[in-house]
């Protein structure tokens, strides 16, 4: 990896080639307040997980996962145990062959040696160089890639709202539909209706997404699958590994393996 290559996003935006590959390491913890870039944005960590967070809601990008940001959208980011993040700026003009929305993507070892190859060559590859083709064949990854479903979509509801706080402020406790919607002022069929309306997403669905995006930053830390396992509320280590694999076709100790 070059010694001097920076790692100021805006040094990036502007660069006069259709992708340019940016390194950058961060401690757990670490918050990027929100903001926007003129390139599209694919957001890939070879270790740890990030939250990217934008009005229209979460993603949970682990290991494996990579995610897609047009051009122009806000978002923010949390980092789940150290991250190494590898990232890819797409100029707008290719970017218009790539999604419309946020995307979390599946990674191939394909995609990924593509990603970490970038890294290596300079900011500013020459024409016909091995820094050029690495970006065309990225770009052409990139557009035949498998979508994951690791969205938490947002309601616009203020009520909805209020009951998604609670439910991920409380995501070990299994509080019943009916008492959230006594709680917010409505029935609990129009919870569920406008629920499914605003967000894609039946409730407990919705719920369980949550669960498995919380599950995915504490196992990131490495803490012990049982311990997450009680902590969502799930009666046994076996029954969160039920659910882990459904969503994501593995058990969470090969996932982080």
């Amino acid at each position: 990896m070059p010694a001097k290559r920076s790692t100021n996003a805006e040094d990036y935006q502007r660069i006069a080639r259709p992708v340019a590959a940016m390194p950058k390491d961060f401690v757990s913890g670490h918050h990027i307040a929100r903001h926007s870039h003129e390139r599209g944005q694919l957001l890939y960590a070879t270790r740890g997980v990030m939250r990217i967070s934008t009005v229209q809601g979460t993603w949970v990008v682990p290991p494996q996962r990579a995610l897609w940001i047009p051009p122009g959208i806000e978002h923010e980011i949390r980092m789940s145990g150290a991250v190494a993040m590898r990232t890819l700026y797409i100029a707008p003009e290719t970017a218009g062959n790539l999604p419309a929305d946020c995307q979390v993507i599946e990674v191939s070892d394909l995609l990924r040696a593509l990603i970490l190859a970038a890294m290596e060559e300079p900011m500013e590859y020459d024409s016909g160089s091995r820094g050029e083709a690495i970006a065309q064949l990225l770009l052409h990854e990139l557009r035949g890639v498998a979508v994951v479903p690791l969205h938490l979509p947002l309601p616009q509801d203020t009520r909805l709202q209020a009951i998604c706080r609670l439910v991920i402020e409380r995501l070990g406790t299994d509080t019943d539909i009916e008492t959230l919607a006594r709680d917010a002022g409505m029935s609990s069929r129009s919870l569920a209706r406008l629920f499914q309306r605003e967000t894609g997403m039946g409730f407990l669905a919705w719920r369980q997404q949550a669960r498995l995006a919380e599950a995915l930053a504490q196992l990131s830390t490495g803490k012990p699958v049982a311990l997450v396992a009680q902590d969502l509320g799930y009666a046994s280590p076996a029954a969160f590994t039920a659910m882990f694999r459904r969503s994501l076709g593995t058990t969470p100790g090969k996932y982080f393996s």
